[in-house]
């Protein structure tokens, strides 16, 4: 049998197109809305499983009729079901960095290498890139990570199928081979993870991924589409049924509220999600059971068919559209809206355009389709977008050969140095202390009050009381940008900061502090720059500072992200809870200054660190 005919005669499921919906659906939000889409990650691996199981199962049918399999041919068909829509995100994307956002072109050569030769997640691994960043300009093409995943499981997997086939045979055997591997690379997630890090290598990892696309796969040796049959006993149908709706209630749970910072999510939780992945699957595979038909109608459909558009445009629209807009945090309901028709748009063009008549294209034929292109008529749709991609093109490659590697800008160099050199001074400051609490030092060692050398606008007395005022500061980068100067008003300051800080992971940190003697009564706190928090969480944070402490706490200006309002609101409603909580209110006092800050718009710069000290310590010393 003409394999080419067979793959076109298969049953098409079409609820996995509602599955892949769900999937797109969970990344979507989760990017857009973060806080109430916690576990939205986990749509990737749904994918994950959808993708193993289709890939094998049409293995196993090309194995069953030839007892071989082609693949080069199964190359060629990867290639051209992915390869064009991925191709031509690029192009855009960069033509789109050139024109209109230069700051982007930074490295750019090399994701454009690693995605298109898919070895992407290990690229960004080894070059320290954060997933979980939500604060540092995020690349658009960060998201092509688990593109490479399944790529490179593309690469190998039909190879070692006719390896099984061949020396195992009996499908029993190889699916208790497969699952003895997902069991090692969940295995390897969990070991190879560290709680209170950053989790991005074992996130896009493809050896602790890889378990997802395991699970698929194995699926399709004792689950196999073409063996499954329509006409099932009542009691079969309703158990498939119910297993079927258990496993989307439990996925729908895990998008709501298991985030990626819960150590649960490496230490077996995605590994759960996805078992009932795979469920849901094996569930909707079987035309005995109703959930295929329950997933299936025109809106899943739509997108399903055009989630890998979604997918691929998700980021380079996030991306490009957020630099443009002043506040994103005053609108971001409006804001992500527009970007979620942006997102359709494009990948609707890109289906129709694109992907489309590409992935059907005979590319044998290429040369008498050229020909033939020119003996049409000039005004089609086909010369129209061949005309719009060469200009594109001409762009990306502009683009790719001015691109710089690793540059840094001249702010992010005097950034990272002023960061640098006060967390130096800072973590001095704290061993000093710390040792006089032990009693290795005595007071005449401490460091002698003395005037603020900086431009402080504060009354002689202000200035005494601030000499010999003990304070703690705990909080984020901001906190440690501005950290010389605070020290230079507060020389018994204690400053404790770390970039990318966030406020949920910090009571144990304050609790070590308090153990320490190095928790003072007056505790400033600089936390919200990196993302929200709950009011449980608050209410944790402030536990471990205790009641009898004065709580001053800097409100956010990050006019570029999404959670800045909500982090000010949070604060101005616990200032009426918590009596020894007062609230700095930076975000007013600074926001019409633009030149008080770095080109992130977030950091104070060395006028701004002035500025940003003494209202600081003005109303700290109300």
């Amino acid at each position: 049998m003409n394999i080419n005919k067979r793959l076109e005669d298969r049953r098409y499921i079409t609820g996995f197109d509602g599955i892949r919906t769900l999937a797109v659906i969970g990344v979507i939000l989760y990017h857009l809305f973060p806080n109430i889409m916690h576990g939205g990650y986990l749509g990737v691996p749904i994918f994950f499983a959808v993708s193993g199981y289709l890939i094998t199962d049409l293995l196993r049918q090309e194995w069953l009729q030839t007892d071989t399999i082609d693949v080069k041919g199964f190359y060629i068909r990867r290639m051209k079901r992915l390869y064009p829509g991925l191709i031509a995100m690029l192009i855009l994307s960069s033509a789109y960095i050139v024109l209109f956002q230069k700051d982007l072109l930074n490295n750019l050569r090399s994701v454009f290498a690693s995605s298109v030769f898919y070895y992407n997640n290990w690229w960004q691994i080894f070059k320290g890139f954060s997933y979980f960043d939500r604060f540092a300009t995020q690349s658009p093409f960060t998201h092509i990570w688990s593109l490479a995943v399944e790529a490179q499981n593309y690469l190998v997997w039909p190879l070692l199928f006719i390896v099984l086939k061949k020396y195992v045979k009996h499908s029993g055997k190889i699916f208790a081979l497969i699952m003895g591997a997902t069991v090692i690379s969940g295995l390897l997630m969990a070991v190879l993870f560290t709680p209170g890090s950053d989790p991005t290598r074992v996130y896009y990892g493809t050896d602790t991924r890889l378990f997802s696309i395991l699970m698929g796969s194995g699926l399709a040796f004792v689950w196999p589409s073409y063996r499954l049959k329509e006409e099932i006993p009542a009691k079969a149908r309703n158990l498939l049924n119910g297993v079927g709706i258990a496993s989307l209630v439990v996925l729908s749970a895990s998008f709501l509220f298991l985030a990626d910072r819960y150590s649960f999510v490496y230490y077996g939780g995605m590994f759960i999600v996805s078992i009932f992945a795979t469920l849901l699957v094996a569930v909707t595979a079987h035309p005995g059971a109703d959930v295929n038909r329950w997933l299936t109608n025109p809106v899943f459909t739509w997108i399903g068919k055009r989630s890998y558009g979604i997918y691929l445009y998700q980021f380079p629209v996030m991306i490009f559209y957020e630099a443009k807009i002043k506040n994103l945090s005053d609108h971001v309901l409006l804001h992500s809206l527009i970007e979620l028709a942006l997102i359709l748009g494009i990948s609707e063009l890109s289906y129709r355009f694109i992907e489309k008549p590409l992935g059907k294209f005979y590319y044998k034929y290429t040369w008498f389709a050229i020909k033939d292109f020119f003996k049409k008529p000039w005004f089609t749709s086909a010369k129209i977008t061949t005309v719009i991609c060469t200009v594109f093109t001409c762009f990306a490659l502009y683009g790719l050969a001015i691109a710089p590697s690793n540059e840094v800008t001249a702010d992010q160099k005097q950034l990272q140095k002023t960061i640098e050199e006060n967390k130096k001074k800072a973590e001095e400051r704290k061993a000093a202390e710390k040792a006089k609490n032990e009693g290795k030092t005595t007071e005449s060692t401490e460091q002698s009050a003395k005037a603020p050398e900086i431009n402080v606008d504060l009354t002689a007395e202000e200035i005494k009381k601030a000499q010999g005022m003990e304070i703690t500061a705990f909080g984020d980068s901001v906190v440690l940008d501005a950290a010389a100067g605070l020290q230079e008003i507060f020389p018994k300051i204690i400053v404790d900061g770390e970039v990318g800080r966030q406020l949920y992971e910090s009571a144990p940190t304050i609790q070590k502090l308090d153990k320490d003697k190095l928790l003072k009564d007056n505790v400033l706190v600089g936390l919200g720059t990196n993302g929200s928090f709950t009011e449980a969480q608050f209410d944790e944070f402030m536990t471990a500072i205790g009641t009898k402490r004065k709580v001053y706490w800097i409100n956010v200006r990050v006019p570029t992200r999404r959670w800045q309002n909500e982090v000010n609101t949070m604060l101005d409603n616990m200032k009426t809870k918590y009596k020894n909580l007062t609230v700095i209110d930076w975000y007013n006092y600074s926001n019409a200054h633009e030149d008080w800050f770095y080109e992130d718009r977030v950091h104070p710069n060395v006028d701004g660190q002035v500025k940003y000290s003494n209202f600081i310590a003005k109303e700290i010393l109300k």
